[in-house]
């Protein structure tokens, strides 16, 4: 008898450790997607600098950078280096923030609802922004300053319509479907008032206002970025920091409830945290689909449903589609086209690809 216990414990100390063994593998192709991400950005992102009407190598930016930011107190003398720092650098950092925050939401949204086709529009905030945004356009009614008044218009209209979920939360259970079609209710409403606004408007409104909707990166400034950094930062953290209950829910409300998480409440806190990311860069950029849909997606079946893993993977591989998507506006036309166009025209039969190779596990 001794004997056969001696066994019995062998044989399971065999087992915990090949599955300890399996996992250590699975966490180390893990950490080397993440790495294979990071330098994805980092290529994409020093190569997009030499992209435009004004021709400069990968090896003069690189120079230019690195003397810059080793004194960036100094002025900027040639005409290389006002291109670099003026024009393309807030571009860049811009498209990376909003690529990084629209996927880091929908990563998030997608885990709440277990969903795959929700992404951080699913809300209706989109539709918010445009409306705060064309109001301000058309008829000069804004929030704020008149510098100002487009982006604070657009922020806090984008808003409403997580209020408004918020709200209908308090009076019955907030079920991720009941979110879905709360969000596309007032979606329709902001989009009927929008486009009226748009009727009324004159030609130089209506142009203003239809390159807002169809998103673009060519109003970045240095003044801009701080604001939407700020925000993308501390909300992205925030999802990270609440990524284990993300994964509890993604298990399933009933499974969240018996290891202690208000799933109610949680849901709401993290439908606040994508609305703001959302609205923050909405209201900068202006509306920029399918990137917080497809990047999360891809992940997914990078790294798996882990948000521990997903959440970052995502933020950084949103990042460097918005880079590309960019540099492809810049590259195939004179003048550079808004890359709400590119992110479409590349995310639509993207996302129709995945559909058809989408693996059910994954989920």
């Amino acid at each position: 008898m001794g004997f056969r216990k001696s066994k019995e414990i062998t044989t399971n100390d065999e087992v915990v450790k090949d599955i300890y063994g399996q996992y250590s593998v699975f966490r180390y192709k893990k950490f080397l997607i993440m790495i294979g991400l990071v330098v994805l950005l980092v290529v994409a992102s020093f190569y997009g600098l030499t992209v435009g009407s004004y021709e400069l190598s990968i090896q003069e930016v690189y120079r230019i950078v690195l003397e810059h930011l080793s004194d960036l107190e100094g002025p900027l003398e040639s005409v290389d280096e006002r291109v670099v720092w003026i024009q393309r650098m807030p571009r860049l950092l811009t498209g990376i923030v909003a690529g990084a925050g629209l996927a880091a939401a929908g990563a998030a949204m997608q885990s709440m609802m277990k969903n795959p086709l929700a992404d951080p529009y699913t809300t209706g905030i989109s539709s918010g922004a445009s409306f705060g945004a064309i109001l301000a356009i058309t008829l000069g009614i804004s929030i704020g300053s008149i510098q100002n008044g487009t982006v604070v218009s657009a922020f806090v209209f984008s808003l409403i319509p997580a209020a408004v979920i918020i709200l209908l939360s308090t009076f019955k259970r907030a079920t991720s479907a009941m979110m879905i079609l709360a969000g596309i209710s007032v979606m329709y409403i902001f989009n009927a008032v929008t486009q009226y606004l748009m009727l009324v408007a004159n030609n130089e409104q209506m142009a203003a206002a239809y390159e807002w909707t169809i998103g673009t990166l060519s109003k970045s400034s240095w003044q801009s970025l701080p604001v939407m950094a700020a925000v993308v930062l501390v909300g992205s953290l925030a999802l990270l920091f609440l990524s284990k209950y993300l994964n509890a829910m993604n298990s399933g409300d009933n499974y969240a409830k018996t290891v202690g998480i208000n799933v109610e409440r949680t849901r709401i806190i993290i439908l606040g945290l994508i609305s703001i990311i959302s609205a923050a860069v909405v209201s900068f950029t202006g509306i920029i689909g399918f990137v917080g849909l497809v990047g999360p997606h891809i992940t997914r079946m990078l790294l798996g449903s882990d948000n521990r893993f997903l959440i970052p993977g995502s933020i950084l591989l949103g990042a460097s589609i918005m880079v590309i998507c960019d540099m492809l506006a810049k590259l195939f036309t004179t003048t550079a086209l808004p890359i709400g166009i590119i992110t479409a025209l590349v995310g639509g039969p993207m996302f129709l690809f995945l559909i058809i190779r989408q693996k059910k596990e994954v989920w």
